[in-house]
C-alpha cells in the first residue's frame, strides 16, 4: 500500500483528503505544517505528498525546498493543493519541485486525475466490448 502525507493546517481539509485517499487504497499520514511534515519524512519517506501552501510555522513552499534536499526527497510525488491560483504561484511550485497543482476546493475526481497524471494511480482499464 502506498503512503500519502497530507500537509494542511486545516483539520477539515485533512479529513476530506484522508477519506478520498483511503478510498483509493493509500495509507494516510497527516501533518499540520511543514515542520511536522519534515519529521514524518525523516522517519519514512512517503510515495506522495498532498501539500497546502499557506500554513503557520513553515509553509508548503519552504517544506518542498527542504524535502527535495533530503536523502530520498526526490522520490515523493508532490501535489500542491491550495487556494493560491496565480500563475506565479503555480510556476514557482513546479519550478521548486512540485509534480502537480490542485486548486481548492477539490473532490475525488480531481485527486484521481492528478494522481493518475503523476503515476500514483494506474489508469482504469477501458471496458471490454
Amino acid at each position: 500500500m502506498k503512503t500519502c502525507l497530507v500537509v494542511d493546517d486545516s483539520s477539515i481539509v485533512r479529513k476530506i483528503a484522508r477519506r478520498i485517499l483511503e478510498g483509493l487504497n493509500f495509507q494516510v499520514i497527516e501533518a499540520e505544517d511543514g515542520v511536522d511534515a519534515l519529521v514524518v519524512c525523516k522517519r519514512a519517506m512517503p510515495e506522495a505528498v498532498l501539500l497546502d501552501w499557506n500554513m503557520p510555522v513553515m509553509d508548503g513552499y519552504d517544506f518542498l525546498s527542504h524535502l527535495r534536499r533530503m536523502p530520498g526527497g526526490d522520490v515523493p510525488k508532490v501535489i500542491f493543493c491550495t487556494t493560491e491560483n496565480g500563475i506565479d504561484h503555480i510556476t514557482r511550485a513546479i519550478d521548486g519541485g512540485a509534480n502537480e497543482y490542485i486548486m481548492k476546493p477539490f473532490d475525488r475526481d480531481i485527486i484521481v486525475a492528478k494522481f493518475q497524471e503523476v503515476g500514483l494511480i494506474e489508469l482504469a482499464e477501458p471496458p471490454s466490448v
